[in-house]
């Protein structure tokens, strides 16, 4: 398996159903191997879903770009998608390494037993949040980069999500994360690829990139 993305692109709702989806995905995934787009949306049917992620292999795999399934490790399996993005309430990450026999099997957490309980069940990567609040959980306040220090000793790569921004996502590096995912901070850009070399920017210029 290659190496994991360092930029996970996460989509919702709107972005599925937005006019600029294939001009917008084009200039993430131009980054190649540094990106993936994660096809995501909650509130989508498994024949939605299934049609957005087709659309987003189309698009990715072409330019090298990885594209990861949210929840549905049935759909990655099938599509021949490079993963699935498994949160609390999906299968647990062993039973979707069944149903999904090569790819990356990611999972969402929220507290480090959370993030030990995901190692321990097979997770390869965690994907920790929200570290800074953000619109997508008005709620919800942010954690704070201290979870990913306490992650980063697990042994599996860890991704920051939550107010991701160029600046931030330098203190991520420097906290021992692996990568970092957004939704806004790229899909919202006035300029997609220019937007995903600046998050990427702290491991681009390093020597372990």
């Amino acid at each position: 398996m290659r190496p994991l993305p360092r930029l996970l692109a996460f989509t919702d709702g709107s972005v599925r159903t937005s006019h600029h989806l294939g001009a917008s995905a084009a200039a993430i995934a131009s980054l190649g191997p540094a990106v993936a787009l994660v096809a995501r949306d909650p509130a989508a049917s498994a024949s939605d879903l299934s049609t957005f992620t087709v659309r987003l292999l189309a698009i990715a795999h072409p330019a090298e770009a990885a594209v990861i399934v949210s929840a549905r490790p049935d759909i990655a399996a099938s599509l021949g998608a490079d993963g699935v993005q498994l949160r609390a309430g999906d299968l647990a990450p062993g039973d979707a390494r069944q149903v999904l026999p090569t790819g990356w099997i990611g999972r969402s957490v929220h507290t480090a037993s959370e993030a030990v309980d995901a190692v321990a069940a097979g997770a390869d990567y965690l994907v920790a949040g929200n570290i800074w609040q953000t619109p997508t959980h008005p709620d919800r306040p942010g954690i704070g980069l201290g979870l990913i220090e306490t992650l980063a000793s697990l042994g599996r790569p860890v991704i920051a999500i939550g107010g991701i921004t160029a600046d931030r996502a330098r203190e991520v590096h420097a906290a021992g994360g692996y990568g970092i995912a957004a939704i806004r901070a790229l899909w919202s850009a006035r300029d997609p690829a220019a937007a995903a070399a600046a998050l990427l920017e702290a491991w681009t210029t390093s020597t372990e990139y």
